[in-house]
């Protein structure tokens, strides 16, 4: 039985986790530059865990977690009533969320956001407010199991907010560093990196692939996931590359959804 995130999230890697944990080598980290909702490091068991998101508000909630589990999903719970299951109550927490800054409340707030809003969406605009719209689901699922998994599973663990660069310059254990970056669009409007006000450029996915090369020569092994085209198969020349078929789940119109191909390039071993 896998562990699931408590989030919902676009590009989750539950569904990829048959293909990705045999190439996990033994080493004493696992480290995650790019986390999201922790699908594979949930499904691991490594001695220790360096997780980093530039997502703010996810690393925030991940903390509040990792500190205070009963009274923390005590508080959540309350938002899972059929009350605030409506479109006026949903806009009405999600500007009380912008306007926050209180990282508990944040947190709270984050998760009644996911799990009623839009098909798991986290988006935000360019003044790094949520946008995300109601999703009308018909109930909610609230997920208690899953946070106090991610709760035990967080005590093995270090959460950071910072760039990419600065935390794959920063390895110090022998490593299996996994990364899940923005992928590379398959067409033009096809771009989804609004998981943060930041985009993820061209420039940075050639960065984190000659960063992948040079933590592979020092013994650590690097582990990417992408699309798979003809940009990312250069990008990853020399690694060891496998290609499998992913059904795609973000798309409104759930009869267009279609399985598209990624590749999984592995460097050193």
């Amino acid at each position: 039985m896998r562990t699931r995130p408590f989030l919902k999230w676009p590009g989750g890697k539950t569904r990829l986790l048959p293909h990705l944990l045999p190439l996990f080598s033994e080493k004493t980290q696992l480290c995650e530059p790019f986390l999201g909702s922790g699908a594979v490091f949930l499904n691991t068991q490594y001695p220790h865990y360096r997780l980093n998101d530039k997502n703010k508000d996810l690393i925030t909630l991940y903390r509040v977690l990792q500190k205070n589990q009963e009274n923390f999903i005590d508080s959540v719970a309350g938002f899972f009533k059929s009350k605030f299951n409506e479109s006026k109550q949903f806009y009405a927490l999600r500007e009380k969320f912008n306007a926050s800054r209180c990282d508990e409340e944040r947190s709270r707030l984050f998760i009644y956001l996911n799990r009623h809003g839009f098909n798991g969406l986290c988006r935000y605009n360019q003044s790094g407010g949520l946008n995300v719209p109601f999703g009308s689901h018909d109930k909610p699922y609230f997920p208690e199991k899953e946070m106090r998994a991610f709760y035990q599973k967080a005590q093995q663990a270090e959460f950071t907010c910072e760039d990419f660069e600065v935390v794959l310059k920063n390895i110090r254990r022998q490593s299996v560093i996994y990364c899940d970056p923005p992928y590379v669009p398959l067409s033009a409007s096809a771009n989804f990196t609004a998981y943060t006000q930041f985009g993820f450029s061209f420039q940075e996915q050639a960065k984190l692939a000659g960063r992948a090369k040079s933590l592979a020569d020092k013994g650590h092994t690097v582990i990417i996931s992408n699309h798979d085209n003809d940009v990312t198969r250069q990008l990853y020349e020399g690694a060891k590359l496998i290609q499998i078929s992913v059904p795609r789940l973000i798309g409104a119109d759930a009869s267009k959804r279609k399985a598209v191909n990624e590749l999984i390039a592995v460097f050193g071993v």
